[in-house]
Formats: C-alpha cells, sequence, structure tokens
C-alpha cells in the first residue's frame, strides 16, 4: 500500500501565519499555522487522499504506528515542559481514568500510556531551542552575574548535589510562593550583561516580553540554549526539560500527547506530577549527528524503539528498505516515491505518502528531498524506556 496523505494544520497560538505558507509554495490563511501531524494519532489522524474520506487510522484498522512525524512552525516560545518514560505513563493514565478524569480534560496530564521522546531536525537555519539542564557550575556562573536579585535561587543550588538541588529550586520556582523572588530575577536579566551568556539572557529578554512574570522565564535560565542551522537535530529523551523558541522543523516523536508543562504556557501545570517525571541530569544538549548510509541518505537513530528518520536526497540515492510501515515527507522540489508492489506518488513541499512494509524497498528520485520516518531497530515497546537513559 502506497497512498498520499494530507492533514489541516493545528492553529496554536505559538504557531507561524508563514513558515507553512512559505513551505508549501502557497498564500498564508491568516492564521497561526503550528503543526501538521503526519500519523494515525486519534488528536489528529492524517487523511488519505484515496476519494473516501477515510483516516489513516482508519486504513489501518487496529494497526498503531508507534511513531508521529509532524511539521513543525513556530513563530513564538512553546511551553516548557517534559515527558514521561513508559512505566510513568503507564502509571498515570491508569491512575487518571481510575479517578474518572476526563481523557479531553484541559487538566489531565496523562492523555494515553506511552512515553514521548522526541527528535527535531531543523529545515532552515536558527531553529532555537531550549533542550536539558545546563551543567551546574555554568548556571551559577550566570546567576552570579545577575547579582543579588538571583541569590536566593543561587543559594538552592548545590553543586555537590546538582540533581537534587535542581529538583527542589525547579519546584519552588513554580510553586507560587516565590514570584516576588522571580520577579526579581527577571527585572535583573532583563538589565544584566553577563559575558559568554549573551544569547541566554537575549531569549530572557524576549520570553519576559512574550511572558510577563512567568517562572518559566526563570526556569529557562537554567537550560541549554541551541541554535540549529538546517539540517541539524536535536534529541529529547524523556524527562528532559525543553522548550522549542522558534523555527520551522521536521519532528518525529513516539505516538503519545503526554504532556507536563512547566511554565510558558496559560495551560494547566502541574507541579507535582512534573517533578515525578522530571530528569534532572545536567549536561549539554542532546544533539543528534545523522550517520550516513550511502549516497543520499541519513539516518537519525536516537535510543529509541519506537522511530528512526531518514533524511534523503532524491536525486541521488539509491533504493531504501523499510524496517516497518513508514511515511515520506517531502520537504523542498520535488520527489517521486515508488514502491515495490508498483504504486507511485509524487511529493512537493509540505505532502507525505504512507507506504506499508510490503511496498519495501522504496526508491525516491527527482530534484528534491524528504524524510523517511520509520519504526527503529525494533517497534516492541520495552519496559525498561531506554528514551529515559541520559
Amino acid at each position: 500500500m502506497l497512498i498520499r496523505l494530507s492533514n489541516t494544520p493545528r492553529d496554536y497560538a505559538w504557531g507561524s501565519t508563514t513558515m507553512l505558507a512559505e513551505l508549501e509554495g502557497r498564500e498564508p490563511s491568516g492564521r497561526p499555522e503550528a503543526e501538521v501531524w503526519f500519523g494515525d494519532h486519534p488528536g489528529a489522524p492524517a487523511r488519505v487522499e484515496d476519494g473516501t474520506g477515510r483516516t489513516l487510522d482508519d486504513v489501518l484498522g487496529g494497526e498503531k504506528l508507534p511513531f508521529l512525524l509532524k511539521l513543525l512552525a513556530a513563530a513564538s516560545p512553546l511551553s516548557i515542559q517534559a515527558h514521561p518514560s513508559i512505566p510513568q505513563a503507564r502509571a498515570g493514565f491508569a491512575r487518571e481514568d481510575a479517578a474518572g478524569v476526563p481523557r479531553d480534560a484541559g487538566h489531565r496530564n496523562y492523555r494515553d500510556d506511552n512515553h514521548k521522546p522526541e527528535v527535531i531536525v531543523a529545515l532552515r537555519d536558527g531553529f532555537e531551542a531550549l533542550a536539558g539542564l545546563r551543567d551546574l557550575p555554568a548556571t551559577l556562573r550566570l546567576l552570579e552575574g545577575l547579582g543579588e536579585a538571583a541569590s536566593p535561587l543561587r543559594d538552592r543550588l548545590d553543586a555537590a548535589s546538582p540533581d537534587a538541588s535542581l529538583r527542589a529550586a525547579i519546584g519552588w520556582l513554580l510553586s507560587g510562593e516565590a514570584q516576588g523572588e522571580v520577579d526579581a530575577i527577571i527585572a535583573a536579566a532583563i538589565t544584566a550583561a553577563v559575558p559568554g551568556f549573551a544569547a541566554e539572557l537575549a531569549v530572557a529578554r524576549r520570553l519576559a516580553e512574550a511572558a510577563p512574570g512567568d517562572p518559566g522565564v526563570v526556569v529557562a535560565l537554567l537550560m541549554n540554549l541551541v541554535t540549529l542551522a538546517a539540517g541539524e537535530a536535536v534529541f529529547v529523551r524523556a524527562g528532559a526539560l525543553h522548550a522549542y523558541l522558534g523555527g520551522l522543523g521536521v519532528e518525529i516523536m513516539s505516538a503519545s500527547d503526554n504532556v507536563l508543562r512547566g511554565g510558558l504556557t496559560p495551560k494547566h501545570v502541574d507541579v507535582a506530577e512534573l517533578l515525578e517525571v522530571l530528569d534532572t541530569t545536567t549536561g549539554p544538549a542532546g544533539i543528534l549527528a545523522p550517520v550516513a548510509e550511502g549516497a543520499g541518505i541519513q539516518r537519525f537513530a536516537p535510543p529509541v524503539s519506537d522511530f528512526a528518520l531518514l533524511r534523503i536526497d532524491a536525486s541521488s540515492a539509491g533504493p531504501v528498505p523499510l524496517d516497518g510501515p513508514a511515511i515520506a515527507l517531502c520537504t523542498a522540489g520535488r520527489v517521486t516515491v515508488r514502491g515495490a508492489g508498483g504504486g507511485e506518488v509524487t511529493l512537493e513541499p509540505g505532502q507525505a505518502a504512507f507506504a506499508s512494509v510490503d511496498e519495501s524497498p522504496l526508491q525516491l528520485s527527482g530534484e528534491g528531498d524528504a524524510f523517511l520516518a520509520e519504526p527503529g531497530a525494533t517497534s516492541d515497546r520495552a519496559p525498561d524506556d531506554a528514551s529515559s537513559a541520559p
């Protein structure tokens, strides 16, 4: 089976009004267009373009894809957030079901029982993200540069026990009991100049303007700032704090919608539950380098079984064997996808197609670029959840 897919952009407030339209070569709709989902997730299953009006989950007939592929276009920051591991998601989902919390309730934390590690690949230079908690000595240097206003936070951070002290400090910042200290730290960050942290403070000023008084502005000061060039990627493991700040990218994740928020949002923030799932391991952001797989093919393969993502130059790539059901997404030029069964779909930027594993190998040709989402080395959901490893 080789079939064309489409979907309607989701109009989240942080979405760009121009990026997806520019990618697809059409006039802007005038509305924010934040994400386009290509997958069978019940939140927004892709439509199958075969004239039947069916969605991909209907076509798959009970089989579930282990991944969800998206185009993401952010004009303003997303919320700071973390996602649970598989054991955490299973326990939380069962607990909220037993408590009778409606699955579409705004205060529900667990909408399914799956983890949500994710990878985003920038399609343009300058994709900005906060990803993971910075090494504590560097964070202490930044806070020292903010002067006396930051001393209540600085005093809570202990280089001898970074994990425990960061968890406690984040809980304190988000508790609502520290609003005076939060306001003072934000005010200091707006005017400060700390050597080596010019970009981080510029981001803090932008966040403070977008979300005045939000404790997430201060939480962001504890996080790694990364700026991706086109083709570069970052991997976010389960439990890692992150927030995409702006840019256009291709995102792939486990098929889940579980989000624990930690600021920069008017939506529900469950501080206690966020702290339960939070991985406070410090270190650099998880930049994910692709591995070449012959001419014209690069593989982004994070340490999870649910998904891998291939970037393909259709002008030079050879046949692509599939490790399972796959979705091809064109991001530049014009790409023709041919399956072993004889089917053929031609895609332009922003268009996608689903291929069942019996179409393996796929041949992508033409003058263009595409991404191919497929399961990882094994699609079994291992209970130890490799995505939570540092």
